[in-house]
């Protein structure tokens, strides 16, 4: 077939969010570096600028970036905000959303003069798949987020258990998992409970779910096995778990380049790690979205300099409460003399800005970390076998922290339990000695402490091991690039076929390719029921298959 003698090409479409774009241009890198597939990145100027040298540090010629103009006046934000990062209030990421929203005519437009092989889209655009249907090309849709939170989120959609409880604040049990799971009404997304301006985007997305050829997960087998079943089989879609995807080889050579690197003292923070003991300091880190209350962040800081522990503490760099701008220099959210406090004593770090996290978290140094419960961050934290502190606070925040405290049980929660839509929105106080608490069943010693530190310990040595060759996520990588390869050379009839059905139909005997490259389906029982009739490969266009075949 003709389309086997040239590259694969997959063009990579990130959404403008940090823990969308990095694991998202990771495997991209893989794609390109390991396995020789021409990877085309399509993003805006300044978002381009942020990991181009990152990404390019390969020297590899597979890889391609091609760039848009941000809609930055169109959409009433000021020049420089193009990505979700930039956001301190409700007002701005919204126009961000439209602006983004505002980029798909051109993104379109790019897709379609690559003429890929593959579009590998995350979610949160869902109209790729109309693109990909116009193509005759598969869409693989990428999540941010693990199985687990893909099949909890299917189970409470499908079975919707809170609809049980007379009372936001009243557990119960979500039916039919793997495992026994208990939330409740107030950890559950807005869009979960009722109605509201998101529902018919999040409706979108589920369709285009449904209609792409698989789902991509930054995930490993070892981890959440039994949910990586129950979504394949719930949703009778493929996916394949390909994470955690900085543990390759190709990608872990160049964690130090994650983030703003330059607004980072790199060597300041690791040497100040070296002189602590093994396992005596909590790292703390809430993403790159989250905002706390003064309030907050003052029970916080009261928290970690009272706790038994050191600490490093990651806030953003120009810190912004409620919209509100701090002033240069004016860390009034911060207990009176903290930063000298610490920084005499020894006890604490405080970074402002991007931390090396990756980095930090493999120091022998750390013993804890205290997450937000980002996806990402979860990962990183199993990755270096840490116990976890939970502090969940909006998007798949919630349901990832059942995943650490009830199912794999290598954490504790801190105990919030509202879910806000907007990290900037007033959140129930959580007081100092309530924090206190969750540090001392991490940090403190102790059976409990080292039941979980040897849980944490156990799956980052599965995590390492799913990378490896022979591992669970190295191989679904292989299978996934193989998956798409078949595709690319049989055209429109493999993006409706599953793989194993297609290699089936090829091998019977009622199916011929002649010299003009068509093949022929007759009546084979296999696929007859389905499609029928002849399909030419050579320009990936089909007569006679059904348009309600999955």
């Amino acid at each position: 077939m003709g389309s086997t003698d040239k590259k694969l090409h997959v063009v990579f479409l990130p959404y403008l969010a940090p823990g969308h774009m990095i694991p998202m241009l990771n495997i991209a890198r893989l794609f390109a570096t390991a396995h020789g597939v021409h990877a085309t990145i399509i993003t805006t100027t300044l978002n381009a600028q942020r990991f181009k040298p990152t990404i390019f540090s390969t020297l590899n010629n597979n890889i391609t970036l091609q760039t848009l103009p941000f809609p930055s006046t169109e959409a009433g934000l000021p020049e420089g905000c193009e990505n979700l990062i930039d956001t301190p209030n409700p007002e701005t990421t919204i126009k961000i959303f439209r602006a983004i929203n505002m980029l798909e005519p051109q993104i379109k437009t790019l897709i379609h003069q690559n003429r890929p092989d593959c579009i590998f889209s995350d979610v949160l655009f869902p109209w790729t798949s109309d693109v990909a249907a116009e193509l005759n090309i598969p869409r693989l849709a990428f999540s941010g987020s693990g199985f687990f939170n893909l099949s909890l989120a299917h189970a409470v959609e499908s079975y919707r258990p809170q609809e049980g409880v007379d009372s936001d604040n009243v557990q119960f049990v979500v039916p039919n998992l793997p495992d026994r799971v208990m939330l409740t009404r107030s950890q559950l997304p807005d869009i979960v409970k009722s109605e509201t301006k998101f529902s018919e985007f999040f409706e979108k997305l589920k369709a285009a779910e449904r209609k792409s050829f698989g789902m991509v997960v930054n995930s490993f087998y070892g981890l959440e096995s039994g949910y990586a079943d129950y979504y394949r089989k719930a949703m009778g879609i493929k996916a394949w778990h390909v994470g955690p995807v900085e543990l390759f080889k190709i990608c872990e050579d160049y964690k130090d380049e994650r983030g703003d690197k330059e607004c980072v003292e790199r060597h300041r923070c690791l040497g100040w790690l070296d002189s602590k003991r093994e396992s005596s300091v909590l790292y703390v880190c809430f993403g790159s979205l989250t905002r706390f209350s003064k309030a907050q962040l003052m029970e916080l800081g009261c928290a970690l300099e009272d706790c038994c522990c050191c600490f490093i503490w990651v806030v953003p760099k120009e810190l912004k409460l409620g919209g509100e701008e701090v002033e240069e220099g004016g860390e009034w959210w911060l207990p009176e003399g903290f930063e000298e406090r610490m920084e005499e004593s020894g006890k604490g770090m405080i970074i402002k800005g991007w931390a090396p996290q990756v980095l930090i978290l493999e120091h022998p140094g750390i013993g804890g970390f205290l997450t937000h419960c980002g996806w990402n961050s979860i990962l990183e934290g199993v990755a270096a076998g840490l116990p976890l502190i939970t502090w969940p606070i909006m998007a798949d925040q919630f349901y990832n922290e059942k995943l650490v405290t009830q199912v794999l049980k290598f954490g504790v929660m801190v105990g919030n339990e509202d879910w806000k839509i907007w990290a900037t929105e007033e959140t129930t106080l959580i007081g100092r000695n309530k924090i206190g608490m969750a540090m001392r069943r991490v940090m403190g010693g102790g059976d409990e402490a080292e039941e979980m530190k040897n849980i944490a310990k156990k799956l980052g040595e599965l995590a390492k091991k799913a990378v490896e060759e022979g591992g669970s996520s190295y191989n679904d990588l292989n299978t996934l690039i193989q998956d798409i390869k078949m595709c690319s050379r049989f055209g429109g009839l493999a993006v409706r076929l599953r793989p194993k059905n297609l290699k089936s139909a090829i091998r019977s005997p009622n199916w011929r390719i002649g010299e003009n490259q068509s093949a022929t389906v007759r009546s084979s029982s296999r696929i007859r029921p389905k499609c029928g009739g002849s399909v030419r490969f050579g320009r990936f266009w089909r007569i006679g298959i059904s348009p309600t075949h999955p």
